[in-house]
């Protein structure tokens, strides 16, 4: 059965690629994503010129802090699933701009799963970060290891996400999903990773 799946920072690495490959088996797709200036946007406005030549695709570009816009895309779209990606990303940043993640990461996060809750979504799936295991020094990481010494803002940030999902699991009921991705790298990647920075470098 096809779907109508809404996903955030669809312009971004892993949500471009992602939004690609469930347009290919024929879902719909509707991205949303603010297109900020963290790398080059040229990159983001190309990743979006792939996407959009997919009859199923459809794009609203804002910030997920404007909730009265979320709500209204969520409302025409009518999505099945959500798949949760936007962030403002980068670890280093934060410690210069720590007030844009708390805006973008927490109070654009806590809109997406408050509206996801009000129109009852089927399945919220959320990007949160390896970042959250801080100065854990067990080696391999495991879900199950407390994950309470965070040692960045960014981080700090995706662990109030992953603790505001799991509150709103368990008071209504809310059926979310977190993916705590480790560095992701591939085609059309981000320019700030390091596998770039070395083949620059090179």
């Amino acid at each position: 059965m096809k779907k109508k799946i809404l996903i955030t920072g669809s312009s971004g690495f892993i949500g471009f690629h992602l939004a690609k490959k469930l347009l290919e088996k024929g879902n719909k797709v509707h991205g949303y994503d603010s297109m900020n200036d963290y790398y080059d946007v040229r990159l983001k406005e190309n990743r979006y010129k792939i996407l959009k030549k997919n009859k199923n695709f459809s794009f609203t570009k804002n910030k997920l802090e404007n909730k009265r816009r979320l709500e209204g895309v969520f409302k025409k779209f009518k999505p099945n699933v959500v798949i949760h990606l936007a962030a403002q990303a980068g670890v280093r940043y934060s410690i210069e701009k720590p007030r844009v993640y708390l805006d973008s990461n927490i109070t654009g996060t806590y809109n997406i799963i408050e509206i996801s809750k009000k129109l009852n979504v089927k399945h919220l799936i959320m990007a949160s970060s390896s970042s959250v295991y801080g100065a854990n020094k067990k080696i391999p990481f495991k879900e199950i290891d407390k994950t309470e010494t965070q040692l960045s803002i960014y981080a700090s940030t995706k662990k109030s996400n992953e603790s505001m999902a799991h509150s709103y699991s368990n008071i209504w009921g809310v059926p979310i999903t977190m993916l705590r991705f480790f560095t992701v790298y591939g085609p059309w990647g981000r320019p700030d990773m390091a596998l770039f920075k070395f083949t620059k470098g090179i």
